[in-house]
């Protein structure tokens, strides 16, 4: 049997590497793939026409007419050697989203099973929540949406079984010691623990994409009466969030 070694690069069909730091979600992985990520933006090498992340790796797409398969993997075995990118530094314009957040009530009801399946209390499953600051692992499933983590590991809960039919725009989602909100109205296996008016994707603007991968979050409990009043003042889709600019 072949046990698999990281770094790994891979073939994505005929213009694209895939090069993949782990198979499974950790804090190293991740922070390599979005290290790498920055050093090929920064790099500038011709031919290269995108590179984007997912949880643990990092995805190239090239110009074949210009670039070939071997002498980017060529060069791209030289960066990796070069440094132990599950240390390197984590890209430069990151921001923190203090968010304001609903926990439980009618508007957010799967909030209980979830502090349950934590084995915590809803008060204690509050203070964790509100005390962390989980990374922007990557965007996905929508447009804008953040996968973000990693929780404390008693918020490593299962997905449900069934779908919930669905939750709307805003909606604090918890799964495998991740959080996500949601970026527009879907179904989804995630339990539904919050809500906020925090828009991820805002098509009218210049810069749709409201978080990005490296970016960090946390959150606040608030009322239902006072989501409601944000709702009602907020135009610029923000959601009562505060931002910092931390790196």
């Amino acid at each position: 049997m072949k046990i698999a070694t990281f770094p790994r690069i891979a073939p994505v069909g005929i213009a694209g590497l895939l090069v993949s730091f782990a198979d499974r979600l950790s804090e190293p992985a991740n922070r390599a793939a979005l290290a790498l990520r920055a050093a090929i933006e920064a790099e500038g090498m011709d031919g290269i026409e995108e590179v984007s992340t997912s949880l643990t790796s990092t995805f190239i797409r090239f110009e074949p007419l210009h670039l070939g398969h071997d002498t980017l993997t060529a060069h791209l075995r030289e960066q990796l050697a070069a440094q132990d990118w599950t240390h390197a530094d984590l890209p430069e314009g990151r921001r923190h989203f203090r968010i304001p957040c609903v926990f439980g009530t009618d508007l957010a009801p799967q909030f209980n099973e979830a502090a349950q399946a934590a084995g915590l209390s809803p008060d204690t499953a509050i203070a964790s929540l509100t005390a962390a600051r989980p990374r922007v692992l990557t965007i996905g499933f929508a447009p804008g949406q953040p996968y973000t983590g990693e929780l404390p590991p008693e918020w490593d809960i299962p997905r449900q079984t069934a779908l919930t039919p669905r939750v709307p725009e805003g909606a604090l989602v918890v799964a495998i010691r991740q959080l996500i909100i949601f970026s527009a109205p879907t179904q989804t296996g995630w339990r539904h623990i919050g809500q906020t008016a925090f828009r991820c994707f805002r098509p009218e603007s210049d810069d749709p994409f409201a978080l990005r991968p490296g970016d960090e979050i946390s959150l606040h409990a608030i009322t239902p009466a006072e989501l409601e009043r944000i709702r009602t003042e907020d135009k610029t889709g923000q959601g009562g969030a505060d931002i910092e600019v931390i790196a």
